[in-house]
């Protein structure tokens, strides 16, 4: 696996029990999974030397992350390597302005346009109407290289044009709630699905997944993974597809993102569905039979764990052990990173029956491990081991 973030340190322990080793491409000796993996090559994804040398020996080649030039990509392809998502199709998740022009014959996408000068913001803006999303084609997740322009900002658009940002524009979406349909193909032709799930954002940060996602018909859920299905079959994808989705305030379905490899959407399903999408794209990529998807819960929460703006002074072991004495059932997955500000450090996963009890239990449990405090005011001095012999009951 090219990269050695936290996706490949969760891929990393899903190998192991298929008798697999995994051996990654990491650009520092903390990297996530450079801690935890027993084969780590030290290397840049950018640097063709170090992936050929990276690659000798291996079964496949996958990624943690987009951020792999297409020239290296293509010249492994051409020595011989198999790589899988191919670069044909890992494109589309790379470049924004290809996916967009492919996709508009295969689903419904936000109005967009390539710009080129300040002048081509302001007339999609007078076209279309403001706001207007401006984005940068290529790179940015998590709310990075994303701007949302009220009105002409010529001065913001020609620093990022100068400074070499590739810039596309669209039309402001107006949202129900973002979507995200998660599916699985293999070399074979094979294809797995698993539930629809809500994502919920902050500051265009994906905080908490609800899986399955609340009150979403059947027949929309199903359209949405049918969509995610015919996209990874058009574009060739081989292991994971993400298909981030838009629910419009009319109830169309409208896709914004795709990611080829495991997705912070499907983290929620290492404990909450049968096979995790860390084990299918390990399966998928060596082109196994795929797992079932079947949900082990009718409501699963994942809740990422963000840096605090203050880091706490309390130890990380110290704040795991307060809440797993409080929430016993909760699953913890920590990636071993420094803590600082917005940074995803780890997520919490909580399974039940009643979607907002889980998701009360997940949010508490994660603004604990970020802040070492709880939102809602809990002591173990006033009380609260009621709550943990309730749910041992």
């Amino acid at each position: 696996m090219i990269g050695a973030g936290q996706l490949a340190r969760m891929t990393h322990q899903a190998a192991i029990a298929l008798g697999q080793s995994l051996r990654v491409l990491a650009e520092r000796p903390d990297d996530p999974a450079a801690l935890v993996c027993a084969d780590v090559r030290a290397g840049a994804a950018t640097d063709l030397a170090a992936l050929r040398e990276f690659a000798r020996g291996c079964a496949a080649v996958t990624f943690d992350h987009e951020q792999v030039p297409q020239e290296n990509l293509r010249a492994l392809v051409d020595a011989g390597i198999t790589v899988h998502p191919h670069p044909d199709a890992l494109l589309h998740a790379q470049d924004k302005l290809v996916m967009r022009r492919r996709l508009e014959a295969l689903a419904t996408v936000p109005r967009f346009a390539e710009i080129r000068e300040a002048g081509d913001v302001d007339r999609f803006g007078a076209e279309h109407g403001w706001p207007v999303v401006l984005k940068a084609v290529r790179g940015g997740y998590d709310g990075r290289g994303v701007w949302m322009l009220d009105g002409p900002a010529p001065a913001q658009v020609d620093e990022l044009l100068a400074a070499g940002t590739p810039l596309m524009a669209e039309e402001a979406v107006p949202l129900r709630r973002e979507l995200a349909a998660l599916v699985a193909r293999s070399p074979y032709g094979q294809a797995a699905a698993w539930p629809v799930v809500e994502t919920v954002q902050e500051d265009g940060q994906c905080v908490q997944v609800l899986a399955p996602a609340p009150g979403l018909p059947e027949d929309v859920a199903v359209e949405a993974q049918e969509l995610a299905l015919r996209i990874a079959s058009e574009l060739g994808v081989t292991g994971l597809l993400a298909v981030e989705l838009f629910e419009r305030t009319d109830g169309v379905l409208v896709v914004n993102e795709l990611a080829m490899r495991p997705h912070n959407s499907g983290h929620w399903t290492i404990e909450g569905s049968r096979t995790s999408q860390f084990e299918q794209h390990v399966r998928a990529v060596l082109d196994y039979p795929l797992g079932a998807t079947a949900p082990t819960a009718p409501a699963v929460v994942m809740a990422n764990v963000l840096g605090a703006v203050t880091p706490p002074a309390m130890s990380v072991d110290e704040r795991l052990h307060h809440l797993l004495a409080r929430f016993p059932d909760v699953k913890v997955h920590l990636y071993g990173k420094a803590e600082r500000p917005a940074r995803k450090v780890g997520h919490v996963t909580a399974l039940g029956t009643d979607m907002a009890e889980v998701r009360r239990r997940a949010g508490l449990a994660a603004a604990w491990l970020s802040t070492a405090e709880w939102p809602d005011g809990w002591s173990p001095h006033a009380g609260g081991a009621i709550e943990r012999e309730v749910q041992r009951v």
